[in-house]
């Protein structure tokens, strides 16, 4: 892999300004950032007012839109985990930023817990579910077979050791429990069109980058299996939006909301959105 091209160099556009290359995974078919960021030094590359999914901030229309879509999106993902008819009503949502899902979970007669490293975020997310927001090393020290349901909601991609996360998942999960991951998808029309300015690539706080063949490949390696994918239509638009910001260094609502639609309409054959909702179950 050292000797072959990249599939793609990036700049991280929101905080640093550094190159990152995209190299394609042998074993998975994923994207892998690289280099990627020394554990210790990762926290620093999401020290940035715009990162909206650590605050509750509403500072301009961008992120007021962002906020009205996101209630949207909450109930929709409240009816996929309802409709899932699990043994019990155990969730934990891991990378819950400021704990909107969980609040509406638990609203919804769910038993749920959070994992979330920032803490800005965790403080946030804690005052709205009760304190059940926790550090990212409780991870480790959380009941085995414990959870009906488990959600990554725009998170796998973030987290280093990838392996490791998904044998921990695995065996939080209860024998017939269900995990939900939604992460960009790198062969989606936004991503082709906008190539090294596609903002769902966001180097190097993305450490991989996925499509449905890899998804597959990665949960099938502890007997896991995607049984259902799920579009998200809104994405394509926010993602368009932003990419646009950083191709051209303004934000033009009408371009970008054009890319939106052409990007949905060709996933209505192509099936390749810009981001995927995947349904896994324990085998």
């Amino acid at each position: 892999m050292k000797n072959s091209p990249p599939f793609l160099s990036v700049k991280d556009h929101s905080v640093s300004g550094e190159n990152f290359d995209l190299n394609r995974n042998s074993e998975y078919g994923f994207l892998e950032t690289t280099p990627q960021p020394l554990k210790e030094k990762l926290p620093d590359y999401y020290q940035s007012e715009d990162y909206i999914s650590h605050t509750d901030s509403k500072r301009n229309l961008f992120e007021k839109a962002y906020h009205y879509i996101r209630k949207i999106a909450l109930n929709q993902k409240l009816k996929l985990i309802n409709s899932l008819k699990s043994e019990g009503k155990n969730i934990l949502d891991v990378g819950c930023g400021t704990g909107d899902f969980l609040q509406v979970a638990q609203q919804n007669g769910w038993s749920v817990s959070g994992i979330e490293p920032n803490e800005q975020a965790r403080h946030i997310a804690n005052k709205k579910t009760n304190n059940s927001v926790f550090e990212i090393k409780k991870l480790l020290d959380l009941k085995e077979n414990s959870f009906d349901v488990i959600t990554l909601w725009h998170v796998l991609e973030h987290l280093p050791n990838l392996e490791d996360h998904v044998a921990i998942f695995k065996k939080l999960l209860k024998p017939c429990g269900v995990l939900i991951v939604a992460v960009p998808n790198y062969k989606s029309y936004d991503a082709k069109y906008y190539k090294e300015f596609w903002a769902a690539y966001d180097v190097p706080r993305h450490l991989w980058h996925f499509c449905k063949e890899s998804i597959a490949s990665l949960f099938s390696k502890v007997e896991m299996k995607v049984v259902k994918i799920k579009p998200m239509w809104f994405d394509a638009f926010y993602v368009s939006l932003l990419s646009e910001k950083y191709k051209s260094g303004k934000m033009n609502f009408i371009k970008g909301f054009l890319i939106g639609v052409v990007s949905n309409f060709s996933a209505i054959t192509s099936k390749e959105v810009s981001s995927l909702i995947y349904v896994i179950k324990n085998q």
